[in-house]
């Protein structure tokens, strides 16, 4: 088994030329600010926190099948923006529990992300009629299984800067440090550095979620 090179060549370039772009740029910032120090304390959360979402949505998807890209309510629950959910919880959080903190944040973002998450993945996966619906529910389930296996390192590498940017709305409402905050930061305070390992590290990402095909 191999990779598609020809592929692979085009992505890195587009990743350096990325790379590019973050040490040409233009001006000074707009602000007088340093580059934060990287929040690594804020790692295990969020490696927890998209994890559950991985989880949740790789779930949803296996259970709902493909009907769920049509769904009207998870399209109804899809439609708010993340900043309505994020307003949302701090509604109706409990005064007696203080300020809301990283759990508020979680809940804010899970509820913003997982019905997208779902549609998208309901949207990859095969047709199911006649076959294998015919063949019972277990031939569905393995079939589905087959699919979100194969889909879903791509479908993380794809998703993976939108979900911070959602991150980034609901931090500023919460006051929440992230890492949505830490990558707006360093754009604000032109680390060239700082972006460029950002950079590196989605383009190393999406290096491992390209598919594999067999060499005959």
């Amino acid at each position: 088994m191999k990779r598609s090179w020809p592929f692979l060549i085009q992505g890195w370039i587009a990743w350096l030329l990325a790379l590019l772009g973050v040490w040409l740029l233009p001006g000074q910032p707009w602000r007088v600010a340093q580059a934060p120090v990287f929040a690594w304390e804020i790692i295990p959360t969020a490696v927890a926190l998209f994890g559950v979402l991985v989880v949740a949505a790789l779930g949803a998807a296996w259970l709902s099948g493909p009907g769920s890209a049509h769904n009207r309510y998870l399209a109804l629950w899809e439609a708010p923006p993340d900043l309505l959910w994020g307003g949302l919880v701090l509604a109706l959080w409990p005064a007696t529990w203080g300020p809301p903190g990283k759990l508020a944040w979680a809940l804010a973002f899970l509820l913003a992300a997982l019905p997208s998450e779902i549609r998208w993945l309901a949207q990859a996966l095969p047709g199911e009629y006649p076959f294998p619906a015919l063949w019972g529910a277990r031939a569905q389930r393995r079939l589905r299984r087959f699919a979100l296996i194969t889909v879903a390192p791509r479908w993380i590498a794809v998703r993976l800067p939108l979900w911070l940017t959602a991150t980034l709305i609901l931090e500023r409402i919460l006051a929440v440090r992230g890492l949505g905050s830490d990558w707006m930061a360093r754009v604000a305070a032109h680390d060239r550095m700082g972006l460029a390992l950002w950079i590196l590290g989605f383009g190393l990402i999406w290096t491992l979620a390209q598919p594999r095909r067999v060499q005959a």
